[in-house]
């Protein structure tokens, strides 16, 4: 995958409470990292999670995750989660997120399939123009 205009970056530093007993970034704390960046893509974007839910009654959920493990990531590493969204239907949206250490290593690639949903119901609700918007703002061009 090579880099657009579109992509999102977002950098973290590696805490203690970040890693296993071995110091390496537990296998699970890549799905947190991926959900800050998604939301701070979202926001930077000017659609933040929030607003969605206050206009429209609606959230993203996650609905299916496909996760990559490449290298590992350590205790005090600075990592750069750059995410893409793209594949959009009605009431879904795809991101794509690689994680990067300062190095340059690439440590994990996942993909990440998301669901608008009624806060009320959790049933599939159309995804609002103005977020439809977010992701193909982001979606990298063919």
């Amino acid at each position: 995958m090579t880099a657009s205009s579109r992509d999102f970056h977002f950098t973290v530093r590696i805490y203690y409470a970040d890693t296993d007993a071995g110091g390496v970034v537990y296998h699970g704390k890549y799905l947190e990292l991926a959900d800050r960046a998604r939301t701070e893509a979202l926001r930077e974007a000017g659609r933040p999670h929030q607003a969605l839910m206050a206009e429209h009654g609606c959230l993203f959920m996650v609905r299916r995750v496909d996760v990559e493990y490449l290298r590992p990531a350590r205790l005090d590493d600075m990592l750069t989660i750059t995410t893409t969204f793209f594949d959009q239907t009605a009431a879904t949206v795809a991101a794509r997120h690689s994680v990067l250490r300062a190095d340059g290593g690439l440590c994990v690639r996942m993909r990440a399939e998301l669901v608008c949903v009624r806060q009320s119901t959790g049933k599939p609700a159309r995804i609002p123009p103005r977020w439809r918007i977010a992701a193909a703002d982001a979606a990298p061009e063919t």
